[in-house]
Order: C-alpha cells, then sequence, then structure tokens
C-alpha cells in the first residue's frame, strides 16, 4: 500500500519537476526475477527508474542511509536493503538472491556510486544476476534533472549471457559486467545521438 501511494506520489513530482518520461517500457518483464542494471548520475535515480513500473522494485542503498533519521525507515519501506560501500556482502548477496529467486524485481546500479565519467563497474550486479538465472535489463538515464527540462529513462531489452555462462572462464564475471555496462553505454549513445 505504502509503496504503491509513494510511487504514484513520486511520479506526478517528478513528471511536473523534470519532465519525466520512460521509454521502451514493454521490455521489462511482467513477472519472474528481473534485475534491473543502470548508470548512476543522482541520488534521484531509483524512484525515476522505478515510478513507471507497476512491479515492485527493491534497490541496493549504501549501508549509511539506514542511519538517517527518517530516511532510513523510509527506504526500507520502499524494499530498499543494505549494501556496504567497500563491496557487496554475504548478507547482501543472500537477500538479493532471495527476493530473485522468489521472482520479485530488483535495481542495481553496476558501477556503485553516482558516477558522470564512466567509472569502472563492480562486478556484484553480474555476479548476483547470473546466479540467480533472473533477467537482465539494462536501463540508462538521460539527462541531468534539470528543473524543467527532460530526463528520460530508457529501458533496453533482456542481456543474453549463454555464452558466457557455457564458457565458464575465469574472467567470466568480469565479462558479464562489461557486457551489462557496454548495452547501457549503448542506449545512452543511441539517445544522446536522438536528441543532438
Amino acid at each position: 500500500m505504502f509503496y504503491h501511494f509513494a510511487r504514484n506520489l513520486l511520479k506526478f513530482i517528478y513528471q511536473l519537476l523534470f519532465r519525466l518520461e520512460a521509454k521502451n517500457l514493454h521490455y521489462v518483464p511482467a513477472t519472474g526475477g528481473v534485475v534491473l542494471c543502470s548508470n548512476h548520475i543522482s541520488l534521484l535515480d531509483p524512484p525515476a527508474i522505478g515510478v513507471f513500473i507497476k512491479r515492485r522494485i527493491s534497490f541496493m542503498a549504501k549501508k549509511e542511509l539506514f542511519d538517517v533519521p527518517l530516511l532510513g525507515s523510509i527506504i526500507k519501506r520502499l524494499g530498499a536493503f543494505p549494501v556496504n560501500r567497500s563491496g557487496v556482502g554475504k548478507e547482501t548477496i543472500k537477500t538479493a538472491m532471495k527476493l530473485l529467486r522468489e521472482g520479485e524485481m530488483m535495481g542495481i546500479f553496476p558501477e556503485g556510486t553516482r558516477n558522470q565519467g564512466g567509472a569502472a563497474a563492480k562486478k556484484g550486479a553480474a555476479m548476483i544476476a547470473l546466479k540467480s538465472g533472473a533477467a537482465i535489463i539494462p536501463v540508462a538515464v538521460v539527462g541531468s534533472y534539470k528543473l524543467f527540462g527532460k530526463t528520460r529513462i530508457v529501458y533496453g531489452p533482456a542481456i543474453d549471457m549463454t555464452d558466457i555462462l557455457e564458457e565458464k572462464s575465469s574472467d567470466m564475471l568480469e565479462k558479464a559486467t562489461d557486457r551489462i555496462m557496454d548495452h547501457i553505454h549503448r542506449i545512452l549513445r543511441e539517445e544522446q545521438g536522438l536528441r543532438a
């Protein structure tokens, strides 16, 4: 109940302030475990990625946010769960795997932190996605949340990891991470080309 109320309220606010719009929502599966993997440019990203999707999305959030009065309890009620800045720990992986195996949807920022310049992505997102067998959907946040400007959330088709899984090489996670980021950057390039 709270999640749906918050989603609708945030959708109204984001559309009003940032003219937020979604593109290619049909790529987001209606059922089953799903990992949404997105670039990360602002603290405003998690709601922006989720407000157009009818399913509940659980995001990993840095552990420190859960200690902030009021904010901590709100994000917990919205389905967020803690992750260490230093890396994805056992408890975080356990929570993520449980969610996905129960057919839930979760959001991950492979870069691990807000980033405008393309820093190296971490392997945690790929590891969780591959181990769970969930669909991996690339997402690109296009724009800058400029007041009354336009920000677009663009979803891509599920990423096929079959060849990487079959290969079972020692650098499997690195290859999977690179593929995820390649798909995100491809969407960004296409969208920026359209806006040029």
